[in-house]
């Protein structure tokens, strides 16, 4: 049995009542475990397993797959303030999927890990901005080393995208209009103010 602090990044229905449920930890990087009983409404994970949760795990590796077993969930931050506006959840679920879309399994990065958490706390407490978006790419583009010292001129976007196989989440867009025109409404506001 192993215990870790974790952000919960997604939630897929195995069974009628059990969960596949990712988590990028801090000590472990991305690891997928199976919460058992999870779906049923007495289940001990009911309410503690939600998307962006920050928690701390305890989990029973198995020898033979990559699908750990989840013994106990201790939610540690729900992050209440990421369910206030669709604009923060769209944020917050970009940003779990760029780290979804660029991390191994197994693999410990707890800069990315610290990135991550700092990102939703933001999020949770602050309005999402065009800014946010633009510093965790570039932030993260950092931490993966594809920018940087030894690639000083590549885009943020651009270089996690190749690194990707070309893709970013399709949302990233739509999340920018949305966001630069808020930005801009905003600011017209606080100049009539």
């Amino acid at each position: 049995m192993e215990s870790t602090p974790a952000i919960l990044l997604r939630k897929t229905k195995l069974t009628e009542t059990s969960l596949i449920v990712t988590w990028f930890t801090e000590a472990h990087g991305k690891l997928k475990t199976v919460a058992k009983g999870a779906r049923r409404p007495k289940s001990p994970f009911a309410g503690r397993l939600d998307l962006f949760f920050s928690a701390e795990i305890t989990l029973a590796r198995s020898a033979k797959s990559e699908l750990h077993s989840l013994r106990e969930v201790v939610v540690r931050d729900p992050r209440d303030g990421l369910r206030t506006s669709y604009e923060r959840t769209r944020l917050a679920a970009y940003f779990v999927e760029l780290v979804e879309m660029t991390t191994e399994p197994d693999h410990p990065v707890p800069e990315i890990h610290d990135l991550l958490r700092r990102a939703l706390d933001h999020l949770a407490a602050k309005e999402p901005t065009r800014r946010a978006l633009l510093h965790f790419e570039r932030e993260l583009s950092r931490l993966l080393g594809v920018t940087g010292i030894f690639n000083p001129d590549a885009e943020p976007a651009g270089a996690i995208a190749r690194l990707t196989g070309g893709n970013l989440p399709p949302v990233r867009g739509k999340l920018l209009a949305s966001l630069s025109a808020t930005d801009r409404q905003r600011r017209e506001h606080a100049g009539a103010a």
